[in-house]
C-alpha cells in the first residue's frame, strides 16, 4: 500500500510545486508590473494635488495682503459661523 502512495505524494507535490512556480510566475510578470504602474500613479497624482495646494495658498496669501481689511472681516464672518454651529 505505501508503494501506490508514494507516488502519487510525489505527484502531489510535483503538481504543488509547479503550481506554484505559476503563481510566482503571474505574480512577476502582472501584479508586479499593474502595482508599479499604480504606484507611479499615486505620485504623480499627489504631486499634482500638492502643487495645487501651493498654488491655492499662494493665491490666498496674495489676496489677503491684497485685501486684508476684507480677509479681517471674512474670517471673523466665518469663525461667528462656527460659533454658533458648534453649539
Amino acid at each position: 500500500m505505501s508503494d501506490t502512495i508514494r507516488p502519487e505524494a510525489n505527484d502531489t507535490m510535483a503538481q504543488i510545486a509547479r503550481l506554484r512556480d505559476q503563481v510566482e510566475t503571474l505574480l512577476r510578470e502582472k501584479a508586479m508590473p499593474a502595482v508599479e504602474s499604480m504606484t507611479a500613479c499615486a505620485e504623480a497624482t499627489a504631486h499634482e494635488a500638492a502643487e495645487w495646494s501651493r498654488q491655492q495658498a499662494d493665491s490666498v496669501r496674495a489676496t489677503v495682503r491684497g485685501q486684508p481689511l476684507a480677509a479681517i472681516l471674512i474670517a471673523a464672518a466665518v469663525g461667528f459661523v462656527l460659533g454658533r454651529v458648534a453649539r
